[in-house]
């Protein structure tokens, strides 16, 4: 096992995708916000990061009249859940393809994106409270399907951007349990790392680092020939199959891991099923939400469960 292959995923950066985010309704204090304006270029991206982050769309008209409150509602409200998920507006006239796509019937009109799958959420005008409501929704639907982790601002003021490291100094909260990773004391690391998950739950990066720990402290105990030979032998061994998932994961067939598990979802019901969906999202956090392997399962995941 390499320490790239199970490193903690950082934060990702959406400069990129910084399209024109001065022009949105709202920003957040100190110049965050998580709202841009979409054009045909970066919708594919939107797509993909919502893989990892819920991904709010807003196809809006300047013809259409009665859609600048609801405009300003979704942006305020987007940004003051900071990060929990992202607002992109598409202006319609401008970008006919993307509005064909989602097949818009009239504007306004939301959906969102959850995993590359479009769920439209309402169509026409709507108040505070009723599109509060259904935001709320979506980020209960985020934790439901193991999206932990909070995006990135789409954009920034120059204040707040100017002098920024390259990189990011270590964070003082690893301390203890990367220390316990290095001297080899894996059990040590994980009882760290459920400290830093009490406090911060959502935190991608705690969640990464835990699921870590815990699969170096399991793998301990295996033998690898013997481990693959038992879940052979045992497919109805909910415990034999985990096992066989950590030994394929640490030795870079992640595929086999995710496609093992994933066959049990199909066929499980209940608490076992339940199990071993929350496994496979352990399992996904060591890789993070931009491995592509990840991200097929997830969308077989979401396929099996829906």
């Amino acid at each position: 096992m390499t320490d790239a292959q199970f490193s903690r995923p950082g934060a990702v950066d959406l400069s990129s995708l910084t399209q024109a985010a001065q022009t949105s309704p709202a920003a957040a204090p100190g110049g965050d916000t998580w709202v841009t304006d979409l054009t045909e270029a970066s919708f594919n991206d939107f797509v993909q990061l919502s893989m990892q982050y819920p991904v709010v769309l807003e196809l809006w008209s300047p013809r259409a009249q009665g859609g600048e409150q609801l405009a300003r509602d979704l942006a305020e409200l987007t940004d003051a859940a900071r990060g929990s998920w992202l607002l992109g507006r598409v202006n319609v006239d401008a970008e006919p393809r993307i509005a064909q796509a989602l097949q818009a019937q009239a504007v306004p009109y939301v959906v969102v994106l959850l995993g590359g799958q479009v769920a439209p959420l309402f169509q026409g005008t709507r108040s505070r409270d009723e599109v509060k409501a259904a935001l709320d929704q979506i980020g209960q639907a985020a934790v439901a399907g193991g999206m932990v982790g909070k995006a990135q601002p789409l954009g920034r003021t120059a204040a707040a951007s100017a002098g920024s490291p390259d990189e990011a100094p270590a964070n003082p909260r690893f301390a203890a349990a990367d220390a316990a990773l290095e001297r080899g004391d894996f059990a040590a690391a994980l009882a760290e790392f459920d400290k830093l998950v009490a406090e911060t739950p959502r935190d991608a990066e705690v969640v990464a680092g835990r699921a870590q720990a815990a699969l170096l402290v399991r793998a301990g105990a295996y033998d690898p020939a013997e481990v693959l030979a038992a879940a052979q032998a045992n497919p109805d061994d909910l415990e034999a199959q985990f096992r066989a998932a950590d030994v394929e994961l640490m030795n870079n067939r992640a595929h086999e891991g995710f496609d093992r598990l994933l066959s049990l979802v199909r066929i499980l019901s209940g608490d076992e099923r339940e199990q071993v969906r929350l496994r496979l999202l352990e399992l996904f956090s060591l890789l993070g939400n931009g491995d592509p392997r990840v991200l097929k399962a997830r969308r077989e995941l979401s396929t099996a469960l829906f």
